[in-house]
Order: C-alpha cells, then sequence, then structure tokens
C-alpha cells in the first residue's frame, strides 16, 4: 500500500497536467498559486524517481505549490488541510499553500500521534495541541510537558523536567493537572 498510493496519485497528478508529466516542473523552479483550503496536494517526484530528497507537491490542476527539494522528507502523499514534513531537521505541519502553521512534537521518530481527535504540536519549546483531522490549533503551545489526550482530558504540567536520552525522555513534575479538549483545567 505504501507504494501504491504514491503511484496512484503521481498517475492522477499527470493525469491533470494534459500528458506532461512531472519533467513540466523541472525547468519551473517556483510555480507557486493560489489555493483556497479546499484544493488538495499530492506528492509528486521529479523525474519519476520516487526519492524522498526529489519530491514536492502539486495541486489538483497539476501546478506546483511546494518546490522540489523544500522540504527534506514528507510524512504525507496528499494534504488535504494539512500534511507533516521535515525542514531543518524540524518536523512542521504545512497546509495545502505550503505555509507552515507550527511545530509538529517529534514522537516515536516521527509525528506525534492522534490520541483522542487531537495531537501535540509546540513551539518555544511549551506544548500545545492541534485537531487531527483539521490540523488546527485547539490549545496553543502553553506547557512545559503534556502528555496525550485520553477520554476527552490530558495531562499537561507548567513545570517539568525531561530525564533520560531518545525518543521516550520521562516527563517529571510535581505539578501535574488535567485539562480538557479546550484548554480548561478539570477539577
Amino acid at each position: 500500500m505504501k507504494i501504491i498510493l504514491p503511484v496512484v496519485m503521481s498517475l492522477f497528478v499527470l493525469a491533470c497536467s494534459n500528458g506532461q508529466g512531472s519533467k513540466q516542473y523541472e525547468n519551473q523552479s517556483e510555480k507557486i498559486t493560489n489555493v483556497t483550503s479546499k484544493d488538495t496536494l499530492f506528492k509528486v517526484y521529479k523525474d519519476d524517481s520516487e526519492s524522498e530528497e526529489e519530491f514536492g507537491y502539486a495541486n489538483q490542476k497539476g501546478e506546483m505549490v511546494v518546490p522540489f527539494g523544500k522540504f527534506s522528507y514528507s510524512f504525507a502523499d496528499t494534504i488535504i488541510h494539512y500534511g507533516t514534513v521535515m525542514e531543518d531537521f524540524k518536523m512542521i505541519a504545512i497546509n495545502s499553500k505550503g505555509q507552515q502553521l507550527y511545530e509538529v512534537y517529534l514522537f516515536d521518530n516521527g509525528p506525534d500521534y492522534i490520541e483522542d481527535g487531537l495531537f501535540r504540536i509546540q513551539e518555544n519549546g511549551k506544548i500545545g495541541y492541534a485537531d487531527g483531522e483539521t490540523g488546527e490549533v485547539v490549545i496553543k503551545p502553553q506547557f512545559a510537558c503534556a502528555l496525550p489526550f485520553a477520554n476527552g482530558q490530558a495531562q499537561v504540567a507548567n513545570e517539568c523536567t525531561l530525564e533520560g536520552d531518545g525518543e521516550h525522555p520521562d516527563m517529571k513534575s510535581d505539578g501535574w493537572f488535567f485539562i480538557d479538549k479546550s484548554g480548561k483545567k478539570v477539577k
């Protein structure tokens, strides 16, 4: 399925581009167009190489919205509301115009898992939450530590330390409390 989806999407983009294929983008370094949030972006590969280093995103009209080489890695073959990509060793969410929305919290060598409809985001060392379907920020980054949501609540702390190395450091705090999906403290 991992190989089939990019091939199907590439074929769709090729069909939308009057049969010129992805080679039409070789000499168009940055043909950025106005796209609405309803547009869908499809991951395309330069010269059909399927190299992770040679991808970009084209809209439904076959126009390049995100040029080849702008991002180093992609976690999304299709972008409707948002997609997660790597830029300068940071995991970021972009919209269907290719614009950066926020930094995505790193977990298990990839973007944070969507739990209870939300995933963690970060800004300036603080953690917040975004909607897993639309990508919209639901709770702005404001917590030093924050665990995933479960049953409508998440455990967060304003002060904490990270202990241990690797991709799963322990979050330690004496000030944990619970919030609901609006960010309000649960009593």
